[in-house]
């Protein structure tokens, strides 16, 4: 199974224990692509809908893509009330082009699992001349100092690696910056950055990991024991404790291209 499939086999769990979006950085992408309500935007691999949720409150129609039915259906009971809302069973590659032209495209924490040779030249094909491309994720950035080295010599131990996480893609010393510039699609990018904080319980940050692709990748196993570990690590330290977070938007508008 291709790893960016395994979040549909816990789209439950998905849907509550992942955080939303700061609303500055829905506003910012709202003002930078110059949107007024009714403004059609696409978004690429909604999940459970947690950042659809914020998009649609500024009344703008959007069609919202994402592989995995049982993600699709999560959505669709979490967004029953908007009427603004299209979802639609497919991925970004095997999606018709038919509702083209777009304002703006998204993707939320989820741009890196596209098709490299395709996510860039397709996304210009379906935004309008004035179009913008958004691409946002979430990076945890700090640990107690502890529970760091506790997570380190558990992960260790189950696995044998110990790296950054996967969402360390985001980073401004990750690839996006480049992907942008090498496509040759779009203008310049503009990068912004949104600190925050979340406190976790035992229970509440066993959930998460249970939810990020590299864990779902384990033997049920291997998942299981390393994930009670942390707990019992966690239950040590108190029961709960607070990690520092960062979530980084990518934005640039679509070139001069012939429609």
């Amino acid at each position: 199974m291709e790893q960016r499939f395994t979040f549909d086999q816990i789209a439950g769990a998905y849907g509550a224990s992942r955080p939303e979006y700061p609303e500055a950085l829905v506003d910012n992408v709202v003002s930078y692509a110059s949107l007024k309500p009714g403004d059609p935007i696409l978004e690429v691999g909604c999940g459970t809908g947690q950042a659809t949720k914020s998009f649609a409150t500024r009344d703008l129609q959007i069609v919202a893509i994402d592989p995995g039915p049982e993600m699709v259906r999560a959505a669709r009971e979490s967004l029953a009330h908007f009427g603004n809302v299209e979802l639609v069973e497919t991925t970004f590659e095997a999606w018709s082009q038919d509702k083209a032209p777009f304002r703006l495209i998204i993707a939320a924490q989820s741009w890196h699992w596209v098709s490299p040779e395709l996510r860039f030249v397709k996304a210009a094909k379906l935004l309008s001349c004035d179009g913008s491309l958004a691409v946002f994720g979430h990076v945890p950035t700090g640990l107690p100092i502890q529970l760091l080295e506790q997570f380190r010599e558990i992960t260790l131990r189950h696995t044998g690696r110990w790296g950054p996480p996967p969402e360390a893609w985001y980073l401004p010393s990750g690839p996006f910056n480049g992907w942008f510039d090498e496509s040759g699609l779009f203008g310049p990018v503009e990068h912004r950055c949104y600190p925050w904080k979340w406190r976790h319980t035992t229970s509440s940050y066993a959930s998460f990991l249970g939810t990020r692709s590299d864990i779902r990748m384990l033997t049920p196993t291997m998942r299981e024991e390393l994930l009670n570990d942390i707990s019992k690590a966690v239950d040590r330290h108190g029961g709960e404790f607070e990690m520092d977070y960062e979530t980084h938007l990518y934005m640039a508008r679509r070139a001069g291209l012939d429609q």
